[in-house]
């Protein structure tokens, strides 16, 4: 695409914006709880159209060159996202869940599943590879000086002759092998040459053994050219995939090279504009700066001049914390500027006043409310609004500069994708006048004082700044204990690789967790059935929950806060997979304080507090980073197993919760769990612990689907029509992916691969390795939701569940009583 087409795409999704943020206003008025399907309706396609901008914009910043156009598309891209983030956590205050039924709204907008993938920016980890390389080697030289040292001591020398020995079982083993098979094939074409003897051979004339010929020829070719026919008529369909395959990954090779050519061009055009920064700074500065400074002395003197004719004397200069000289040069009377700084001062005061009588008032109507405040309270809680965004006001800023600026420039203005000097110009010179007043000020004063002293006789009379308000006393926030001060971050991270809390993280990307979208999720609400979660879902919510919360500090320090996230269902469901795409997809460092992993390590209770400390402070210092914690019940165990006893997993409980309370908006660390168990946990501390609870049931069938036929192509084998990979999915019900890739890693070993061009893959080949596994019953699973419902937010939508049955068998006896 050229510059001109995403300048077209960057003003049709303006216009989207536009329509959005007219939506966004009424969402604000509080609806009753009756007409909650409405509300979730509305907030479901406004979430579905600010994902959709999402990846345009995300396209609009990694393509275009422009550097102010780039500027101001990071501040929309980052801004879109965090009210993507907002409008999820609305979404799951309205649902009572995790996962949402928005099949029926995609319908109703024309749109398809793949329009609900949450796109990950790319600049996530193209704007920090030099500090991932930097990180990535530090880690790769710490750990090969482990494995020098474990080498060292695990391989023993083994002497010349019994490696000889060795070697030669090995070969003679081989040659027998080949013997034996070339002895078989030999005893086989003696066979048959035996019998052709026997039998003897039926003798053709030369003209039927034409005819022969010809008859298996012109059948072979008729079925070939039928069996063609019926291949590129599925593959028009979309049937089968395109046998041109190699094709279409050349074409997309070439397209991914032209995106790498224009992100080169990206860095020589941001090179010259940075240059041109300093450049326009300093002429600005010895251009304009002095004129600015006469002028603005002038103004602040004809000031003092005004003030004084009017009042007798000279005026109190306006302080730094209430703009300085900004206030004069306001286009305000020197009247109004008194007035106002007058008014400031009588209101602190007022203010004061109104806060003693306040308090004795609420002492004297707190004993009066109790009946009427509890019946406030309830009807609050039963209407659904939406939280004030911290995103549309950066959002509304961002679409004014675009119209204002950029709407109608094109590619015949900056053909080259260079700056606007123009633009520039106007910016930077506002910088410099606001550097010029600041020294202007400092100036002025001092010439007040002497004026003051010379004409009026008259001592400086400091203005008094207003002070902040405090708003209600909230309790101060214990700051943190430095208990490694004189340590350095290289240190710090050295002892937590050597002490194996820091891995190295496999590269695993977030869209390699297959799943497929529930289709029939409104279905199944209508009919009070509570739908679980697909796949889909799951990895939609690490996403939402990981990945854009921790890729950038901007969104981070806006979007609402979550420290972390609890990862529930059976082994095998590619819990800790998620968590490495988490850390692959935003280049996060990967700490790991499983209790497991804990055992034997910093003993005692300052061990466990060092530990702790020495984790959230090089996370904190070298975020993102992401502390995954495997077994997470094992933390919070009702009642301790005799053999776990020596393990003690319950002494990191109480230093874990205080280190996380600690992390505030900006701290891009994560705490990830992951557990099989959890009912054997004390699930208010655990609840405690994890913000967010996400339940992973069994895949459903159309999960099952697209995993055979996904992790079967991975293995570098294409789908043929022999392997029935429908009946595959529906027998493979209660298994697990990890089962399923267990199965296909099975079968397609080496030798079989080898083979698959002379023996198709059969669907009955997986079936005798499947049943080998054993696979999650429905008994577990149904406890596992037990738990769930037991939970926060479980609770919260079982009551509303009953509340709805309760409410349509009611409306059912009055419905009868009228008949």
């Amino acid at each position: 695409m050229s510059e001109g087409a995403y300048q077209r795409l960057w003003d049709s999704s303006h216009l989207t914006l536009q329509e959005l943020l007219d939506q966004e206003q009424p969402l604000l008025e509080p609806v009753p709880d009756r007409e909650r399907q409405s509300f979730q309706y509305r907030l479901s396609r406004l979430y579905l159209y600010y994902l959709g901008l999402l990846r345009r914009f995300d396209t609009l910043y990694d393509q275009m060159v422009q550097p102010q156009k780039r500027r101001l598309l990071r501040r929309l891209l980052d801004s879109v996202a965090g009210r993507v983030l907002e409008l999820k956590d609305d979404l799951v205050r309205t649902d009572l869940c995790e996962s949402h039924c928005l099949d029926q709204v995609l319908q109703d907008l024309k749109l398809t599943p793949a329009e609900l993938e949450v796109p990950i920016p790319k600049y996530f980890l193209l704007e920090q590879s030099s500090i991932l390389k930097e990180r990535g080697l530090m880690l790769a030289e710490i750990l090969s000086r482990m494995e020098r040292l474990s080498s060292e001591e695990s391989f023993p020398e083994m002497h010349r002759t019994e490696a000889v020995i060795l070697l030669q079982r090995a070969e003679r083993a081989r040659q027998g092998r080949l013997r034996a098979n070339f002895m078989r094939e030999i005893r086989k074409e003696e066979e048959r040459d035996r019998r052709i003897r026997e039998d003897g051979r039926h003798k053709f004339s030369q003209d039927q053994a034409a005819i022969a010929i010809q008859k298996v020829w012109k059948g072979y070719l008729q079925r070939m050219r039928t069996q063609q026919d019926r291949q590129r008529e599925m593959e028009f369909i979309g049937m089968l995939p395109l046998r041109n395959h190699v094709e279409h990954l050349g074409l997309l090779s070439q397209a991914c090279l032209w995106e790498d050519v224009r992100r080169l061009h990206q860095v020589e055009k941001e090179q010259e504009f940075q240059l041109a920064i300093t450049k326009t700074h300093d002429s600005l500065k010895e251009t304009e700066g002095p004129d600015m400074k006469e002028k603005m002395k002038e103004q602040i003197r004809q000031w003092f001049i005004e003030c004084h004719a009017l009042t007798g004397r000279f005026p109190d200069y306006p302080d730094e914390s209430l703009g300085g000289s900004y206030l004069i040069f306001a286009d305000k009377t020197p009247e109004q500027v008194k007035m106002e700084l007058e008014a400031q001062a009588q209101d602190s005061k007022k203010k004061d006043q109104e806060k003693n009588k306040e308090k004795e008032k609420e002492k004297k109507e707190k004993k009066k409310k109790g009946k009427a405040e509890k019946n406030r309270r309830g009807e609050a809680d039963t209407m659904l609004k939406v939280l004030p965004s911290k995103f549309i006001p950066v959002i509304n800023a961002g679409h004014e500069e675009y119209i204002n600026l950029w709407k109608n420039q094109y590619d015949s203005t900056h053909p080259n994708q260079s700056f606007d000097s123009e633009t520039l110009w106007v910016e930077k010179r506002k910088e410099v006048e606001q550097e010029i007043r600041l020294q202007v000020d400092e100036l002025m004063r001092q010439e007040l004082k002497n004026l003051r002293l010379a004409v009026d006789r008259e001592e400086a009379r400091p203005l008094k700044a207003p002070k902040k308000k405090t708003g209600k006393k909230t309790g101060k926030k214990k700051k943190e204990k430095d208990l490694t001060p004189d340590r350095s971050v290289e240190s710090l991270f050295e002892e937590l690789v050597l002490s194996g809390f820091l891995k190295k993280n496999e590269t695993v990307a977030l869209k390699d967790y297959v799943g497929d979208f529930l289709y029939l999720g409104s279905t199944l609400s209508f009919a009070n059935k509570l739908p679980m979660p697909s796949l889909f879902d799951i990895r939609q919510n690490m996403a939402l929950y990981g990945v854009l919360r921790l890729g950038s500090p901007d969104i981070h320090s806006m979007a609402p806060l979550i420290r972390s996230v609890l990862l529930v269902g059976p082994s095998g469901m590619g819990k800790k997979m998620l968590v490495k795409a988490v850390c692959t997809e935003t280049g996060a460092n990967l700490f790991d304080l499983s209790p497991s992993n804990l055992q034997g390590k910093y003993p005692g209770k300052t061990g466990t507090q060092m530990l702790v400390h020495i984790v959230f402070k090089v996370a904190r210092l070298l975020q993102p980073s992401v502390i995954w914690i495997g077994n997470a019940e094992k933390n919070f165990y009702k009642k301790v197993p005799k053999e776990e006893k020596e393990m003690d997993p319950k002494r990191i409980k109480k230093d874990l919760a205080k280190a996380l309370r600690l992390l505030n908006p900006g701290d891009r660390v994560m705490l990830i769990g992951t557990t099989n168990r959890p009912q054997l946990a004390e699930i208010k501390g655990l609840c405690r612990t994890y913000e967010r609870i996400l339940f992973m049931p069994r895949p459903d069938y159309a999960s099952r689907y697209v995993l055979w036929k996904q992790m079967i192509e991975a293995q570098g084998v294409q789908m043929a029509q022999s392997l029935d990979v429908s009946a595959l999915a529906k027998v493979s019900d209660g298994y697990t992916p990890g089962h399923i890739l267990h199965a296909i890693r099975s079968v397609l070993t080496q030798r079989r691969l080898l083979q698959l061009s002379k023996r198709p893959l059969v669907a009955s080949e997986f079936l005798g390795h499947l049943a080998k596994l054993e696979p999650v019953y429905r008994e577990e699973e149904e406890s596992l939701k037990d738990w769930y419902f037991k939970t926060p937010l479980g609770k919260k939508r079982m009551k509303l569940s009953k509340d709805q049955d309760a409410e349509e068998a009611k409306l059912a006896k009055e419905k009868k009583k009228r008949k």
